[in-house]
């Protein structure tokens, strides 16, 4: 079984990821140390995953008829699970954390007009059989990770819908 943990970067994905008691597949990681890729974005500066080769190194890695439940965690993670739990951030704090890790303007921009218009929670609810939202701005790392293990455990629900950034996006729509 495979379940996508995703989100606009900077919501948390990696951090939670560590603290859950499952095999977790970290999607950049494999793309970045398995050669996954087909170059380098010339305006973005980050690696251009192979989707093809990705998908079957994860059927490889993770199949999706084994009963063994794997995370994949990464931003694009959705695209190769049939469930995905999306974590959303203000983009106030979005804001501060993505500068912090040193992106350049263009880039926070880029990435908070994604989180205020939902791009990865509708991609996911697009591709995905179920999908879960949680809103993570407030919460500390072990309280979302305890929030994805109930999820994946079917002892909670937190449907997408709830979380609606517009009218605090703090982003540069030009």
């Amino acid at each position: 079984m495979r379940a996508a943990l995703t989100g606009t970067p900077g919501t948390g994905k990696t951090t939670v990821a560590a603290l859950l008691p499952f095999r977790v597949i970290e999607i950049n990681a494999l793309v970045r140390e398995e050669g996954l890729s087909l170059g380098t974005d010339p305006d973005r500066g980050c690696l251009i995953a192979d989707v093809d080769l990705l998908a079957e190194r994860i059927d490889e890695l993770a199949p999706e008829d084994d009963d063994e439940m794997v995370v994949l965690e990464g931003h694009f993670s959705h695209h190769f699970a049939p469930e995905a739990i999306v974590l959303r951030t203000s983009p106030a704090v979005l804001r501060e954390r993505l500068a912090q890790r040193g992106y350049p303007e263009r880039k926070i921009q880029e990435n908070l007009e994604a989180e205020a218009l939902d791009v990865i929670l509708v991609e996911a609810m697009e591709e995905c059989d179920r999908v879960s939202e949680i809103d993570a701005t407030r919460l500390s790392p072990k309280e979302v990770a305890e929030l994805v293990v109930r999820l994946l455990c079917r002892e909670i629900a937190l449907p997408p819908g709830d979380i609606d950034w517009m009218g605090v996006a703090e982003f540069d729509p030009r």
